[in-house]
């Protein structure tokens, strides 16, 4: 893959291993219905008070199911099996991405994919102009990442800087294989030549837009909306 971005705490890397993409849903903050960007401030994922009145629904939870299920067999096949995979998703939505995605590779090979948890605060590059962020676990599986194929998982890839957080936090853990991204959505606007190898939903979107994603394990439906932006 193309460098993945999300940042993690250095003093965290005993545990299990991971990766991800600029602000942990690839934009700025994650927020109400989870709007997500991974990276930065066009996407949030904290749950808010109320939607946006121009909320639009992109994705339901049928072709959300769909996607993961089609990423899921697209990285066994890429891997010629699930041998040395390690799954690794950023908080928060990551981490529910990265869970299903194991969970479903492990039904089609029928054993237990590894998968943990990657916090990339400490590794991220708007520090200074954001100081206050709360952190989430790091936790790597008791197979560690050395000579792993890691797989990092994120529910939005934006900017890409959450990803190149991520892999300079994944360096400090140890030195895979090899790291591939895996997004439920992308949705444009790079400013780092980060590319995800497999994508649920290429979802084009203007700047000014916000893509709020919504997963059950934290906002009790699966769901993909748009807002902002001209319609």
């Amino acid at each position: 893959m193309t460098r993945p971005d999300s940042a993690q705490n250095p003093s965290q890397k005993g545990a299990e291993s991971s990766i991800g993409d600029a602000p942990s849903s690839e934009s700025t903050a994650r927020s109400a219905t989870s709007a997500t960007g991974t990276d930065t401030t066009s996407s949030t994922s904290k749950p808010a008070t109320e939607a946006p009145r121009d909320m639009r629904t992109v994705l339901g939870g049928d072709e959300i199911a769909r996607a993961m299920r089609r990423m899921a067999h697209e990285i066994i096949e890429g891997n010629k099996g699930a041998d040395d995979l390690v799954v690794l998703g950023i908080p928060t939505r990551g981490v529910h991405v990265g869970r299903r995605l194991a969970a479903l590779m492990g039904e089609v090979e029928g054993r237990e994919i590894p998968v943990g948890t990657l916090d990339v605060t400490f590794y991220r590059d708007d520090l200074r102009r954001n100081p206050t962020r709360r952190m989430e676990p790091t936790t790597i599986p008791a197979e560690g990442i050395d000579d792993k194929v890691v797989v990092l998982a994120d529910d939005v890839l934006y900017s890409g800087r959450t990803i190149r957080a991520a892999l300079d936090a994944i360096g400090d853990i140890g030195r895979p294989r090899a790291v591939r991204l895996a997004v439920l959505v992308d949705r444009g606007h790079r400013d780092l030549p980060i590319r995800a190898d497999h994508v649920g939903k290429n979802l084009p979107t203007s700047s000014r837009e916000r893509v709020h994603v919504s997963l059950a394990e934290t906002d009790g439906v699966d769901q993909v909306d748009i807002s902002g932006g001209d319609r």
